[in-house]
């Protein structure tokens, strides 16, 4: 799938490979509780968001250098060029790694360093969105902002992920005012695991122009009215919500109900080397199990140029639109 496309939901320490991963434990004498990367890939069977979580931050322990996060990256945007994608809005957590003594700086300048080179390199336009975990307190997150803020130039916008159920996006209330007042975007996770209710709170509470995953909308006929009528792109990620068990089957998705609905879908890859493809693979993957035919195929990639934070460069965007308009699929 080399239809030309804008990735917008992408955990870049979500794009560790095995192998990757093994190489820097070597490279930074971590010791991995794997003995080989086919046992590592065995553990990717997660019963829930918890699960897969446990995993992701147990691996992240391998990344402590500003360059162990340029290859990271790096390792991702080859892989993103190779799928089609154009433009790529990434999501890192700097909490993560600051409570095991990485600084925030080393986190933002690795990955900048990547990042900044990136269009040359890969032909891939990029940002940076800082996510707050919301597990954590409210006041961690408003810490993680006010360490951000040296770093500014490299960040676009401010996000909410990790562990759902329990986690209003309410409490988060005064971070994302603060993240506002700096000149931020705002998007965040909602209604994966979480409630429709998630989703308004988003919204009305935080602001936010974009709502990640969104999956639950569907049991709320008023807010798919609202989010049709606002035009508030979703951000779905398909091999997710089957990896951690939202639902059953890839056949049972509802993006094509969701797109028939009028929402402005998008289609991602979310933590791909955990969740069995990256997004060209995604789009191979709901075109077959979903029946989608080219063109809708082609809706799917034009509303993830649209849905990006390309604001400020509409020539950007128009020449990226233009790019899928003049896609020829085999």
């Amino acid at each position: 799938m080399h239809l030309p496309k804008a990735e917008l939901h992408l955990h870049i320490e979500g794009t560790l490979e095995p192998e990757l991963a093994f190489a820097l434990a070597r490279r930074n004498g971590v010791k991995l509780p794997y003995a080989t990367t086919e046992e590592l890939r065995t553990a990717y069977l997660f019963d829930d968001l918890q699960t897969f979580l446990d995993l992701y931050y147990a691996l992240m322990a391998v990344l402590r250098t500003e360059d162990d996060f340029t290859e990271l990256a790096d390792a991702y945007l080859t892989r993103a060029a190779a799928q089609g994608v154009r433009h790529a809005e990434i999501f890192f957590d700097p909490q993560a790694h600051t409570a095991r003594g990485v600084p925030i700086g080393t986190v933002i300048e690795g990955l900048g360093r990547a990042l900044e080179r990136s269009e040359e390199t890969h032909g891939i336009s990029t940002q940076l969105i800082l996510c707050f975990l919301r597990d954590r307190s409210a006041e961690s997150a408003m810490e993680t902002l006010e360490a951000a803020k040296p770093y500014l130039h490299r960040i676009s916008a401010v996000g909410l992920d990790s562990a759902e159920v329990g986690n209003p996006p309410a409490r988060f209330r005064e971070v994302y005012e603060a993240a506002a007042a700096l000149g931020l975007r705002r998007v965040a996770h909602a209604g994966e695991e979480g409630p429709p209710e998630y989703i308004r709170e988003a919204l009305d509470v935080l602001g936010v122009e974009r709502i990640d995953h969104g999956l639950r909308c569907m049991e709320d006929p008023g807010l798919v009215r609202r989010l049709v009528a606002d035009r508030i792109p979703l951000t779905l990620c398909p091999l997710s919500n089957v990896r951690l068990r939202a639902i059953d089957i890839l056949e049972d998705h509802p993006l094509r109900e969701m797109m028939a609905a009028g929402l402005l879908c998008t289609v991602n890859s979310d933590d791909p080397a955990y969740f069995g493809g990256y997004v060209g693979d995604t789009f191979y993957a709901v075109h077959e199990a979903l029946a989608l035919d080219h063109e809708q195929l082609r809706t799917l990639a034009r509303n993830s140029f649209e849905a990006a934070f390309l604001d400020h460069d509409e020539e950007r965007r128009a020449r990226y639109l233009s790019e899928v308009e003049a896609y020829a699929f085999d």
